[in-house]
């Protein structure tokens, strides 16, 4: 492995986590939610950056499916993290609240909560087009081969048993209510473990990954 597929991949990792660690915002508090968001942000920017190539290369090929839905895709990325920033910069009591530019601070947050909602499904989506690549890497590096049929045939089950639990958690965590905007404050159980609240979240991503890749898969 290249040092600079290493890096994207420890970049990709790092974001990931920051992902799961703002959406569990009761877990941590404010200062250090703040701390996260803008740590995710330089994440954000670093990796396009790191991937500087893809965009050289968005007028030239063939325009395909995949393409331009990986394109669309991007844009709502982007969109999305820059919502986030400006929002979470405006209500800011922390990092950057030597700005001093607080105001509005209703709208702010019913952007935010669209945005941070959104922004998780739309990057787990993101995991599910890479998929292939990403296990690809890990088998390769794990050593970890599934050539018996039986194995397949039981991580097939195991993957569409996980999916269909996160549809359950979509449900159960009113993704929905947050991403139509339809309260300005996001509902947290304080006395909920950590472990019981990271599962439904992980759940949810898989099922993202699970359906965006399959889908990928029936293109081809």
């Amino acid at each position: 492995m290249n040092l600079k597929l290493f890096v994207k991949l420890i970049v990709d990792a790092l974001m990931s986590l920051c992902l799961f660690l703002l959406m569990g915002y009761q877990l941590w508090g404010d200062s250090a939610h703040e701390w996260i968001g803008t740590g995710m942000f330089i994440l954000f920017i670093a990796h396009h950056l790191l991937n500087v190539k893809w965009y050289k290369g968005i007028f030239s090929g063939k325009l395909t499916k995949r393409r331009v839905c990986t394109f669309a895709l991007n844009i709502l990325l982007i969109s999305d993290m820059v919502l986030l920033a400006f929002s979470g910069i405006t209500m800011s009591n922390h990092v950057f609240a030597f700005l001093d530019i607080r105001g509005h601070t209703g709208a702010a947050r019913l952007i935010h909560i669209i945005a941070s909602y959104w922004g998780f499904i739309i990057m787990s989506v993101h995991i599910g087009m890479h998929w292939e690549m990403i296990s690809g890497i890990i088998k390769k590096r794990t050593g970890l081969i599934c050539e018996s049929d039986t194995t397949k045939a039981a991580l097939k089950i195991v993957s569409a048993l996980i999916a269909a639990y996160g549809v359950y958690a979509f449900c159960k965590r009113d993704f929905l209510t947050y991403m139509l905007g339809r309260t300005h404050f996001v509902f947290f159980d304080f006395s909920e473990p950590a472990a019981l609240f990271y599962a439904d979240y992980i759940a949810i991503t898989a099922t993202c990954i699970y359906l965006t890749h399959y889908i990928l898969k029936r293109q081809k």
